[in-house]
């Protein structure tokens, strides 16, 4: 695939998105990383700092979707009680974001996942992701979902795979920049 700026002048990036999904709890347990690590819920989380978050961890990955949305509408996303947003601070600081929607019965998905650059390639990831692994499965849930694409980071499919999620299909797309 090659860039595509056809749409009124809009920068398109193609990718290939990888879905996957986990129908039962896994056994795995990641090793805590050293440090002072805490994961905490964002009850009711302001909008400006979700898209600090959002727009931190995401830059480099092109997240946009959520950049091309109203605040009205990704606080009804994001402050629904169906929604929770996990932080991973490290040493008190934020080091990642995991968003878990339950507004599908029976189903969990990891809407998005990620760590702040400072923070990654310290083993954090896999411990974080396996945090998200227990909550998802603490409600009663038939199935845990997740989608990554070739521009997220490289270790991405492999960390979720390694998690236990199995990719169930894969779809070309293109993401066009806001």
């Amino acid at each position: 695939m090659s860039v595509d700026n056809r749409s009124k002048g809009a920068k398109r990036i193609p990718t290939v998105v990888t879905f996957l999904e986990m129908k039962a709890k896994p056994s795995l347990l990641a090793p805590r990383p050293k440090g002072k690590i805490a994961m905490l819920r964002a009850e009711h989380p302001p909008v400006h700092f979700y898209r600090y978050l959002y727009d931190v961890i995401g830059r480099e990955y092109y997240w946009v979707d959520r950049k091309k949305i109203s605040d009205e509408t990704l606080a009804a996303i994001i402050q629904s009680p169906e929604v929770e947003l996990y932080i991973l601070h490290v040493e008190g600081c934020p080091a990642g974001m995991a968003e878990l929607d339950f507004r599908k019965e029976s189903l969990c998905n990891l809407a998005y996942f990620g760590l702040v650059p400072d923070f990654v390639g310290g083993g954090l990831g896999f411990f974080f992701l396996q945090q998200t692994v227990e909550l998802a499965w603490s409600r009663a849930i038939s199935k845990y979902t997740v989608n990554t694409c070739t521009l997220d980071h490289r270790r991405a499919l492999p960390l979720y795979q390694r998690a236990g999620f199995v990719a169930c299909s894969r779809e070309e797309r293109y993401i066009e920049l806001p």
